[in-house]
C-alpha cells in the first residue's frame, strides 16, 4: 500500500504484477469531537456529516461522458457501482465506496475523478479521519490511501483521479479545496485537474 501526498501519482497493478480490472474508492470519515465546555457551547463536534462521493468520466477531449454520484448510483454502461449515500460518517472502515471495473469501462473514457463534498454545507474543520483509498477488489488489498483530513472551511475535495495510459492507470492524488454541495458546484476546480 502506498501513502499519497498531494500531487503524488503513482502506477496501478497488482501486488503480483499484471493489470489491475476491478477497483474500488473508499472514502471514509469521523465527525470531529469538540473538547470541553467551549465544544459543548459553540456546537462543535455534535450532530452527523454528510459527505457525498462522486465519480465523473472524462473522455480524451476533457468532455464528461457520466457521472455517478448519490442521485446516480450507477455509470450508463453498469461499470460504475456506488455503494449509497452515507449521511453520518458514523461506524469504522469506508462509509462510501465507488466499484469500477475498469474491464468494462468504454475505452473513450480516459480519466475519472473522484470528488467529495458536504451536502449540508459542513466546512473539512468539523470533520477528522477523512480519507479515501483505492482498493483492488479481486484480492481486498489496498493499493493506495490519501488522507483528507485538514482544518479548512471548504466543503468539498477533488480527491483523485485515475488516468488510462498506455501500460494501465495512474491514480494522482489531488486534494484541491473547493466549496459547494455538489460536485456541479465544484465543476471549474475540477476541470483544471484534466
Amino acid at each position: 500500500m502506498v501513502s499519497l501526498q498531494k500531487g503524488q501519482t503513482v502506477r496501478l497493478e497488482k501486488s503480483g504484477g499484471g493489470t489491475l480490472t476491478r477497483v474500488a474508492m473508499g472514502l471514509g470519515w469521523d465527525v470531529r469531537k469538540a473538547k470541553g465546555l467551549l465544544g459543548m457551547f459553540a456546537g462543535g463536534g455534535s450532530g452527523d456529516i454528510d459527505l457525498d462521493a462522486s465519480c465523473l468520466l472524462y473522455d480524451a477531449n476533457r468532455r464528461l461522458v457520466d457521472e455517478i454520484w448519490f442521485r446516480q448510483l450507477a455509470s450508463k454502461d453498469g461499470s460504475i457501482v456506488h455503494s449509497g449515500d452515507n449521511r453520518t460518517g458514523a461506524g469504522d472502515g469506508d462509509d462510501e465506496t465507488i466499484n469500477v471495473d475498469l474491464s468494462r469501462l468504454p475505452a473513450s473514457v480516459q480519466t475519472l475523478v473522484f470528488t467529495v463534498n458536504s451536502f449540508q454545507g459542513d466546512t473539512f474543520d468539523r470533520i477528522a479521519n477523512a480519507y479515501c483509498r483505492l482498493i483492488d477488489l479481486t484480492n481486498g488489498k489496498e493499493l493506495a490511501r490519501y488522507d483528507l483530513t485538514g482544518s479548512g472551511s471548504h466543503t468539498g475535495q477533488v480527491m483523485a483521479k485515475l488516468t488510462r495510459g498506455a501500460g494501465g492507470w495512474d491514480m494522482k492524488a489531488l486534494g484541491e479545496r473547493t466549496t459547494g454541495r455538489t460536485f456541479h458546484d465544484m465543476t471549474g476546480v475540477i476541470e483544471t485537474t484534466l
